[in-house]
């Protein structure tokens, strides 16, 4: 099928993201919600929903839905009802799942992501609601039998609904990418994908462009990371294509994505509303949320990525793609900003955090905070390099290293490494004219046009002070004597 074929029809997508909150235990009970341990170690008779037993909300659960809510622009929901959400599978002990169906905490905000082009598109986020985890079916440590751990039962989710605003698979990729940078800036949830902490389901379906009904969605699950969302959706956008236009036809349908092939295949049929008998939950009172409440969790948050991105570029005069890579991580963003008060060479800071310091964290899978690095200390270096005591490939290669090791003055260092740029204009006049007589040729070939020689003469300028000379001072001083 020829791509003239493709560009006749436009893709839709709405993606259905849960993020695990990082609450200490779980959303309705005192077990613990942390990862890791033992499989069914972190249970109880309230997470497995024993006769008798009565479920209670875990606070912090409704701050953090809040926080989210406000952050994607939502409207906060003054009256809150849980719901039951009623199917039978192994991993589900009480039958149901605690959630919330008709009165989701947040509903009617927007997100806004970057699209192909490079312009802003605005995702409408239908709702966010509270609800539990299920636990974990295990497939491949037995051959013979599925293996079930109940610990992931009862901890708290958020799902966050977006419109079927999505029209292309990179706009998915941004999308994700945006709502992981957001719970990880409000530290409501670690955002990992790998461990199953942040969990996306897309719907998917296509339309002739021009078209104003939407095709038959296709809910397709388990894709493990950013990237594998965008490679499920670009497939299920052909093979649903290729399907139509062999004129067949297909049914509303959860589909598996296969990360190895790339593809995706049938898992069940899609469930309807009303299979999952949702009814309210007898056990939980309603809760109110009032304005006084929103507003204290308001002035509890931390500057947001858009907010931080539209700064750097405004105020500090940064290109997009710095203030971009800049507030990628809410710890380098706020390491940023306190240079950014320290130094007026903001240009200079950007480089220092994307170049010496981001290789470091990488380099050693480490963060920000296990370097114990101080932004005045790179402010001092800064100003170093700017007033030609150092050069920047001293800095960066000699002193900055030292700077990690332990708090000391980047001008102490400079002395202690004997890297402090020789700036005295006769000393270094003599060692130029000195180094000129060695090259008569060379000098007349830079008479005659050839500047590139200039190097030459530097290279040897460095050997002889020991990297030490001024580069700009000394470029003039050659400048001069070849031109006299």
């Amino acid at each position: 099928m020829t791509n003239n074929l493709y560009d006749q029809y436009e893709l839709v997508v709405g993606l259905e993201v849960h993020a695990q909150l990082n609450t200490q235990s779980k959303a309705f009970s005192y077990d613990s919600a942390s990862y890791g341990a033992m499989p069914n170690t972190q249970i109880s008779p309230i997470s497995l929903g024993h006769p008798g037993t009565l479920p209670k909300l875990n606070e912090q659960v409704l701050e953090h839905a809040v926080k989210l809510g406000l952050a994607m622009h939502c409207k906060i929901r003054e009256w809150n009802e849980f719901a039951r959400k009623n199917y039978f599978y192994a991993d589900l002990p009480k039958g149901y799942q605690i959630t919330q169906h008709t009165t989701p905490i947040c509903y009617e905000g927007y997100l806004d992501v970057t699209s192909d082009d490079g312009s802003i598109r605005r995702i409408g986020i239908t709702r966010i609601h509270m609800e539990e985890d299920a636990g974990k079916s295990i497939h491949d440590l037995d051959p013979y039998d599925s293996l079930v751990d109940l610990n992931r039962c009862g901890v708290p989710l958020l799902e966050i609904v977006s419109e079927p605003d999505i029209r292309t698979p990179r706009e998915a990729y941004n999308y994700l990418t945006e709502v992981r940078k957001l719970v990880r800036y409000l530290e409501i949830c670690d955002g990992n994908m790998e461990e199953g902490s942040l969990r996306c389901d897309a719907n998917i379906s296509v339309m002739k462009k021009g078209a104003t009904v939407f095709g038959t969605k296709v809910e397709v699950k388990n894709m493990n990371s950013i990237r594998n969302v965008q490679r499920a959706i670009e497939f299920e956008f052909k093979r649903q294509i290729d399907l139509l236009e062999s004129g067949q036809t297909y049914t509303s349908e959860t589909r598996s994505f296969d990360a190895v092939n790339g593809t995706t295949f049938s898992l069940r049929s899609k469930e309807q509303a009303n299979d999952y008998r949702y009814f309210p939950e007898p056990d939980l009172q309603p809760v109110i949320i009032e304005q006084p409440y929103i507003e204290t969790i308001r002035k509890q948050m931390p500057p947001l990525p858009a907010e931080l991105l539209a700064k750097f570029q405004d105020q500090y005069g940064l290109s997009a793609y710095d203030a971009q890579v800049l507030t990628d991580s809410k710890d380098v963003a706020l390491f940023f900003e306190e240079l950014a008060g320290q130094t007026h060479n903001y240009k200079a800071a950007a480089n220092w955090i994307m170049g010496p310091v981001k290789s470091v964290i990488n380099a050693e899978a480490s963060s920000l905070q296990s370097l114990n690095l101080k932004a005045s200390r790179i402010a001092e270096l800064i100003r170093l390099i700017d007033d030609n005591v150092v050069s920047n490939s001293a800095a960066s290669q000699r002193i900055f290293p030292e700077l990690l090791k332990k708090d000391e003055a980047p001008l102490e260092i400079a002395r202690r490494l004997n890297v402090v740029q020789e700036s005295n204009v006769d000393q270094l006049a003599e060692q130029i004219a000195s180094i000129l007589s060695k090259y008569p040729e060379k000098v007349e070939e830079y008479r005659n046009g050839k500047k590139g020689v200039l190097g030459l003469f530097m290279g040897d300028l460095m050997k002889v002070t020991q990297g030490k000379a001024d580069p700009k001072v000394a470029t003039q001083i050659f400048i001069q004597q070849l031109e006299a």
